[in-house]
């Protein structure tokens, strides 16, 4: 069957944007891919998906809202409060056992889950020896994780997916409340390097012994998942963790041989020891 003109105009779009940008989201899951496209299109008034490309490319004010619409921007603090609980009672007995530590957060959109294990670090006295690396290809997204900068009308979720994540204080500890926002303590991100990184193109950070990487395969293709797995297998430690998003497995990826499952039920795994 021939490709639809819609197809052949959006795999030109995602080519343009690689070769010119050098974001690639040409190995991203295509319907997901092509139902944002269409959605960008059509709030933004264009008649084609080629008119966008056009755009983009002669406009490079346009591209950071592309970014926004390519890449899902959606989460929450201690977002399924079990796999927090889970990384607290029987990952967390394991990282004790290291001097020091790093923890990457990869895709971390707005910073949601990067606080989230900052706090849970300092409710069991691990923030101290521990670095954590928060990227993202979003250049908007990372900005706004710095600033740690949330609605006050989302605190009451955060607040309670906290206590049954199996906090130990209160999250009000943690921020202050401003007008309408709650402003999350600079403490929380004093350890941590916040990067623009690409799953896609680039190099794997070295020596990690936890890397939480949670609703992001899910948007890729199977061979870009087979990179990225890959890559976090590169980047963790022997005996070094890796939690996913609920909706996700390392069973059928190429390199699934490197890691057992730790807690089956919160996709959480770990990397071979020999």
């Amino acid at each position: 069957m021939a490709e639809s003109i819609e197809d052949i105009e959006i795999q030109l779009l995602l080519d343009a944007v690689y070769r010119h940008y050098h974001y690639d989201f040409r190995h991203y899951a295509r319907a997901s891919i092509k139902r944002r496209l269409l959605q960008a299109r059509t709030q933004w008034g264009y008649d084609s998906i080629s008119e966008m490309q056009s755009a983009v490319l002669h406009d490079e004010t346009i591209l950071p809202r592309l970014l926004n619409f390519l890449t899902v921007q959606v989460s929450e603090m201690f977002r399924d409060p079990s796999y927090f609980r889970a990384l607290r009672e029987k990952v967390v007995p394991h990282l004790r056992t290291y001097p020091s530590l790093k923890v990457w957060v990869a895709g971390c959109s707005h910073g949601e889950e990067l606080y989230s294990l900052a706090i849970l670090f300092a409710e069991e006295g691990l923030a101290e020896r521990t670095i954590f690396y928060a990227t993202d290809i979003n250049p908007t997204a990372l900005k706004a994780a710095q600033a740690g900068v949330y609605p006050l009308e989302s605190i009451r979720l955060f607040t309670e997916n906290h206590r049954l994540s199996g906090g130990h204080t209160s999250l009000s500890d943690y921020y202050t409340a401003n007008y309408d926002r709650a402003v999350f303590d600079k403490s929380l991100r004093e350890r941590t390097v916040f990067s623009d990184h690409s799953l896609v193109t680039d190099a794997a950070f070295g020596e990690m012994h936890l890397i939480s990487c949670r609703n992001v395969l899910i948007y890729f293709d199977r061979e870009l998942q087979d990179r990225v797995v890959g890559l976090f297998g590169d980047a963790l430690v022997r005996g070094g963790f890796l939690g996913v998003g609920s909706k996700e497995s390392l069973r059928f990826s190429a390199h699934a041989h490197l890691f057992s499952e730790f807690v089956r039920e919160e996709k959480i795994y770990r990397k071979a020891s020999r």
